[in-house]
Protein backbone atom coordinates (compact mmCIF):
# COMPACT_ATOMS: atom_id res chain seq x y z
CA UNK A 1 0.00 0.00 0.00
CA UNK A 2 1.27 3.37 -1.13
CA UNK A 3 0.88 6.55 1.19
CA UNK A 4 -2.10 7.73 -1.60
CA UNK A 5 -3.84 4.47 -0.40
CA UNK A 6 -3.46 4.81 3.12
CA UNK A 7 -4.87 8.80 2.51
CA UNK A 8 -7.90 7.09 0.68
CA UNK A 9 -8.39 4.61 3.50
CA UNK A 10 -7.96 6.92 5.87
CA UNK A 11 -10.48 9.77 4.81
CA UNK A 12 -13.35 6.60 3.61
CA UNK A 13 -13.30 5.36 7.01
CA UNK A 14 -13.77 8.61 9.01
CA UNK A 15 -16.79 9.36 6.86
CA UNK A 16 -18.20 5.73 7.42
CA UNK A 17 -17.82 6.62 11.18
CA UNK A 18 -18.61 10.44 11.08
CA UNK A 19 -21.91 9.27 9.60
CA UNK A 20 -22.88 6.83 11.78
CA UNK A 21 -22.15 9.21 14.54
CA UNK A 22 -24.27 12.25 12.97
CA UNK A 23 -27.09 11.91 15.46
CA UNK A 24 -25.48 12.72 18.37
CA UNK A 25 -24.03 15.99 17.82
CA UNK A 26 -23.94 18.26 14.85
CA UNK A 27 -20.63 18.62 14.91
CA UNK A 28 -20.57 14.93 13.75
CA UNK A 29 -21.85 16.20 10.63
CA UNK A 30 -19.14 18.57 10.50
CA UNK A 31 -16.61 15.96 10.59
CA UNK A 32 -18.29 13.60 8.41
CA UNK A 33 -18.35 17.10 5.88
CA UNK A 34 -14.22 17.50 6.07
CA UNK A 35 -13.80 13.77 5.72
CA UNK A 36 -15.82 14.22 2.62
CA UNK A 37 -13.57 16.97 1.12
CA UNK A 38 -10.84 14.91 2.24
CA UNK A 39 -12.54 11.95 0.06
CA UNK A 40 -12.79 14.63 -3.05
CA UNK A 41 -9.20 15.01 -2.46
CA UNK A 42 -8.04 11.68 -2.95
CA UNK A 43 -9.94 10.41 -5.81
CA UNK A 44 -8.31 13.95 -7.69
CA UNK A 45 -5.37 12.52 -6.53
CA UNK A 46 -5.74 9.32 -7.53
CA UNK A 47 -7.12 10.24 -11.27
CA UNK A 48 -10.97 9.61 -10.39
CA UNK A 49 -12.64 12.87 -10.69
CA UNK A 50 -16.02 11.62 -11.15
CA UNK A 51 -15.52 10.15 -7.43
CA UNK A 52 -13.96 13.68 -6.70
CA UNK A 53 -16.70 15.42 -7.88
CA UNK A 54 -19.03 13.41 -6.40
CA UNK A 55 -17.36 13.78 -2.93
CA UNK A 56 -17.14 17.27 -3.24
CA UNK A 57 -20.66 17.83 -3.65
CA UNK A 58 -21.35 15.89 -1.01
CA UNK A 59 -19.33 17.98 1.07
CA UNK A 60 -21.29 21.32 0.42
CA UNK A 61 -25.00 19.07 1.19
CA UNK A 62 -23.15 17.94 4.59
CA UNK A 63 -21.66 21.31 4.85
CA UNK A 64 -25.76 22.68 4.71
CA UNK A 65 -27.14 19.99 6.76
CA UNK A 66 -24.55 21.36 9.31
CA UNK A 67 -25.86 24.94 8.95
CA UNK A 68 -29.51 24.38 9.01
CA UNK A 69 -29.19 21.42 12.06
CA UNK A 70 -30.55 23.59 15.24
CA UNK A 71 -28.31 24.67 17.70
CA UNK A 72 -28.48 23.52 21.34
CA UNK A 73 -29.20 26.36 23.91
Amino acid sequence: MNHLTVFGLFAVSAMLIFYALEWRSRWFILAFAASCVLASAYGFLQGAWPFGIVEAVWSLVALRRWWKKPRPT
